[in-house]
């Protein structure tokens, strides 16, 4: 359980959310292309992808004198644009499973006119 609770903590910022969107669609970027995306200082990019980097979302290496980072888990941008689009009704599972409304790991269909 703590694996996800760091995850989660990881995630748990707008701007860190932001990074993981520009990683996942664009894929690797240094930190420098990072900072002129977000709009704040290197140091604090550089903090915000430490934090994603500890829970283990982002990756990184050494290019040159550059630091290039690309997402690790893309499950996690699937997570992220599956809870986006939620609104409150069985369609979520629709887009978060590609599986039939309301049906996830070892539930059955129910119909709804029963």
């Amino acid at each position: 359980m703590s694996r996800q609770v760091s995850v989660f903590k990881a995630l748990a910022h707008e701007t860190r959310l932001r990074l993981v969107e520009i990683l996942a669609e664009e894929g690797e970027k240094c930190v420098c292309d990072l900072v002129s995306r977000v709009g704040f200082d290197q140091s604090t990019i550089s903090k915000h992808l430490s934090l994603l980097k500890a829970a283990g979302v982002v990756s990184s290496r050494k290019e040159g004198l550059n630091v290039i980072y690309r997402l690790r888990t893309p499950c996690v941008y699937q997570f992220m644009k599956c809870v986006e689009r939620m609104n409150g009704d069985r369609e979520c599972a629709l887009v978060c499973t590609g599986g039939e409304p309301g049906i996830g790991p070892g539930e059955e269909s129910v119909n709804d006119e029963e």
